[in-house]
């Protein structure tokens, strides 16, 4: 499947771009490769709807030139790699760069500034990834649906399921000396069941499960048992009236919730006053329960079913950024301190910092600004000890729209979920609307459960907000 016929291809391509462009007159260059394959099916109910199998292999170059007050810049990329693409390409990139305006911002990192974490200790890639012959993998997504539709007879039609592989392989060469290179793998699974009550009304449910290894994937059945008890917690959902209460967010919608905070620190956005969080780094931003943490250097142990530990990165591991430098763990925010900002090179030198290691590269343009994993500092109890103390409030298990304003912090999201009685979770509700403001919720955050699970490159834990107005009926 792969289409890497020599293990330093991608390396010598990035090599080669970088010296025809110094060639060229450049007076620095950089170019990424990159290589990778997909797979992909869905079902819907036991039969496939869709196939698709890809490989796809580019490369892009960015090139600069020494200008009075800065730097003329330009990128470009491609997918045909052959050695008359690659001179058009570079030949491009430098015509380009030589007529656009200088910026006294641009250029690659300092030479002393590289870095990379050691590879194999991160632990991206597994070769067992290709072990699941096609077969298997249309085989668990057929499982897990009917594990779904079999577990009540109030669901007997679903939005499908589907199973999804990759790897990837990415290679960076600069003309300041940096190569860095590294792979990654990734499989998975999910069921999307629907509903039905005897009224007709019908709600969805959705579970999934991924790793980075195929010995660390979850029972299809276990996760299509989830994904069926996710939508029929959700039959005879209620209105509400318009009132205010406390909030509690349930870790995937929480997840969102607190990313916020991360997009506020966002170097660029805080440069062009278009944050919240402008002009406020050292202050108090939330309460003291907060500290957000971005760790791109994150390796866990994880066990699997047979009882073996396996250590694998996150998915939001690497060992560099899209800069070339090496991936680092970053306390944004500590006890409601706005303590770092998301940075990469560029922004850094616009605001007369260092980078945080946060660039984000693809394979046209500059790079961009990502983080690695992030998650909320968990608390210590249990999410049923925090919603025992509620005795009336709104548990979110969804939301709708696009209603935040990172420059005001204005906050107002369609959400459904689970009514609160008496410290249990009583009754589906929906058609609701959560508003306020977001300077204003974060400090208001008045309970952090233990549930840290990283299912992805984000996690937080179950969140109660106080204070927050609810408008139902």
């Amino acid at each position: 499947m792969s289409m890497v016929k020599n293990e330093n291809d991608l390396r010598a391509l990035t090599e080669q771009a970088v010296e025809l462009a110094i060639k060229a007159g450049a007076s620095a260059a950089e170019a990424v490769a990159f290589e990778g394959d997909e797979f992909g099916v869905s079902v819907r109910l036991g039969e496939v709807e869709q196939l698709m199998e890809s490989g796809s292999r580019a490369i892009g170059i960015r090139v600069f030139f020494e200008a009075d007050g800065g730097q003329r810049t330009a990128s470009v990329s491609t997918s045909d790699l052959s050695a008359e693409s690659l001179r058009s390409v570079v030949s491009n990139a430098v015509q380009l760069a030589r007529v656009t305006g200088v910026d006294p911002f641009a250029g690659l990192p300092e030479a002393d500034a590289y870095g990379s974490l050691d590879v194999d200790s991160l632990a991206l890639h597994f070769d067992d990834i290709e072990s699941i012959p096609p077969a298997e993998r249309i085989a668990i997504a057929k499982r897990c649906e009917a594990a779904a539709m079999a577990h009540d007879t109030r669901i007997q039609n679903t939005k499908g399921a589907d199973f999804d592989l990759s790897t990837s392989h990415r290679v960076m060469t600069n003309s300041r000396g940096f190569q860095g290179e590294y792979r990654r793998s990734y499989c998975g699974f999910s069921a999307s069941p629907i509903a039905q009550d005897t009224v007709g009304s019908m709600q969805t449910g959705y579970w999934y499960s991924s790793a980075r290894t195929p010995r660390l994937l979850e029972e299809p059945e276990a996760i299509g048992r989830i994904a069926a008890q996710r939508a029929l917690r959700r039959l005879g959902a209620r209105r509400m009236p318009t009132q205010q209460c406390p909030v509690v967010f349930a870790p995937e919608v929480a997840r969102g919730l607190m990313g916020n905070l991360l997009n506020a620190a966002d170097g660029d956005a805080i440069y062009r006053n278009a944050s919240m969080f402008a002009g406020k780094l050292g202050e108090q931003v939330a309460g003291e329960n907060i500290t957000i943490v971005d760790d791109g250097t994150m390796v866990f142990d994880r066990t699997t079913q047979g009882g073996e530990t396996i250590r694998v990165g996150g998915y939001g591991t690497s060992p560099f950024d899209g800069d070339g430098l090496r991936t680092r763990r970053t306390v944004v925010i500590e006890r409601g301190v706005l303590k770092e900002l998301m940075l990469n090179t560029y922004t850094a030198r616009k605001l007369n910092m260092q980078s945080t290691g946060k660039a984000s590269r693809g394979l046209a343009g500059a790079p961009g600004i990502g983080g690695g994993n992030y998650f909320l500092e968990p608390g210590t109890i249990t999410p049923e000890q925090l919603i025992a103390e509620i005795p009336n409030g709104l548990y979110v298990l969804s939301t709708m729209g696009f209603g935040t304003n990172l420059v005001t912090g204005d906050y107002s999201q369609g959400v459904s979920g689970l009514w609160i009685e008496n410290g249990e979770l009583a009754y589906p509700v929906e058609e609701i609307t959560i508003a306020g403001n977001m300077k204003e919720m974060f400090r208001n955050v008045t309970a952090i459960a233990n549930d840290l699970d990283f299912r992805g490159a984000g996690a937080v834990p179950t969140v109660r907000i106080d204070g927050m107005t609810l408008a139902g009926a």
